[in-house]
């Protein structure tokens, strides 16, 4: 199967607002699909599905849907974590530093998929961008209870980071309408959230007023 999505000479621009999914904060009545879809219109630009409770096969099952709704709308797609989901459906991952190595990672899925990996220290971006990380996402930078037991670092360790660093990288974790201002000034290319999106009750207007306040942030 190709490889979904794999234009990487646009995925810096690519990351300005990347959504995270989380099916724990959606409505009774409301679809990780229709969720996804609602974000997009509103701006976002990359989607990455984030859902740990799930099995492989059942995890195929709920992205096949979205890959082909984020291929209709030109957005990168990546699964958390798992390589073999990945494979099957020809997306691209992210993974952290307990999950898959990134050279099983590249092995399995080949030089088109977008690989992002999870970083937290200077050391652990060099060596992600060494082995051939596409791009980083670089966090926590305020606690969240969406990873509770994840190292949260100052604006300034992140930023540096950023900035030593050639791949294109997102602020992540905890960043909201109301903390996106700490990233002024900053060197990233991008944020991703979760509940600042997957929690509201209007994911459009949610991932809109997101959109605009980083490109404003982010000077882009």
């Amino acid at each position: 199967m190709p490889i979904s999505n794999n234009d990487k000479t646009r995925l810096r621009s690519s990351l300005l607002l990347y959504a995270v999914s989380d099916s724990q904060w959606l409505k009774v009545d409301e679809t990780l699909y229709d969720a996804i879809e609602q974000a997009i219109r509103g701006g976002v630009s990359f989607v990455q599905v984030r859902e740990k409770h799930m099995d492989t096969d059942d995890l195929i099952e709920l992205a096949k849907p979205l890959v082909s709704l984020c291929d209709q709308h030109k957005v990168p797609f990546v699964i958390n974590d798992d390589i073999r989901a990945a494979k099957k459906l020809g997306v691209g991952v992210h993974i952290g530093q307990d999950d898959a190595s990134l050279k099983e990672a590249r092995e399995l899925l080949g030089d088109d998929a977008i690989i992002g990996v999870s970083v937290q220290t200077l050391e652990q971006a060099q060596e992600a961008q060494a082995s051939g990380a596409d791009y980083l996402g670089i966090g926590s930078l305020v606690f969240t209870p969406t990873k509770p037991d994840a190292k949260v670092l100052s604006i300034k360790q992140a930023s540096q980071i950023a900035r030593a660093v050639d791949i294109p990288t997102v602020a992540i974790g905890g960043i909201n309408l109301d903390t996106l201002d700490t990233l002024s000034g900053t060197f990233f290319d991008g944020i991703a959230v979760v509940s600042a999106i997957f929690k509201s009750d209007d994911k459009q207007q949610a991932a809109k007023e997101l959109r605009c306040k980083v490109q404003q942030i982010l000077a882009r």
